[in-house]
């Protein structure tokens, strides 16, 4: 890339921060990686059927190692994201409501890596988002018997990571 070129996506992108920039640039990316890609029972591109979510958030706690019903091994992780409400009629801000997103990661080398993670982690997720409708014969209370959102691992990168106690002192 020519240094012109270079400049000038400085000054069109100096004001964004860091992890947004991170994430326009991974949507794009992510864009374009999928286009021109055909499956085997359909002549459309896959990029009409893509359902994914990106999260800038927190680890609430360290990845769990969890094991299928075939005792396949997968991780779980939790990210933290904050919502910030309008101000109030009065000019206050209501208190950010917090989400919790659990993500499953069935990868080995994925794997790996997540489990050195640690609670507090700032980081940037990308996932793939399936929605799971109630099964009609189950118990409403049941699992089984709720709609239920899964997103399942693609990518993940550390934003930052906590002060460890020892710098925090």
């Amino acid at each position: 890339m020519s240094k012109l070129k270079r400049d000038n996506l400085y000054l069109k992108f100096h004001h964004y921060s860091k992890p947004r920039l991170l994430a326009m640039f991974a949507a794009i990316r992510s864009a374009a990686s999928y286009r021109g890609v055909t499956r085997a029972f359909s002549t459309t591109s896959r990029t009409g059927d893509l359902a994914k979510l990106t999260l800038i958030g927190r680890l609430g706690k360290e990845p769990e190692v969890k094991r299928t019903k075939n005792d396949m091994e997968f991780i779980t992780y939790t990210v933290a994201t904050n919502s910030y409400p309008p101000p109030n009629e009065d000019g206050e801000r209501p208190p950010a409501r917090t989400s919790w997103h659990r993500v499953l990661s069935f990868g080995e080398t994925s794997n790996t890596y997540l489990k050195k993670l640690k609670k507090g982690s700032l980081v940037y997720v990308e996932a793939n988002y399936e929605l799971r409708e109630p099964e009609p014969e189950a118990d409403p209370s049941s699992p089984m018997g709720q709609r239920q959102i899964f997103l399942r691992h693609e990518s993940i990168r550390v934003l930052s990571t906590p002060k460890s106690e020892d710098e925090s002192h």
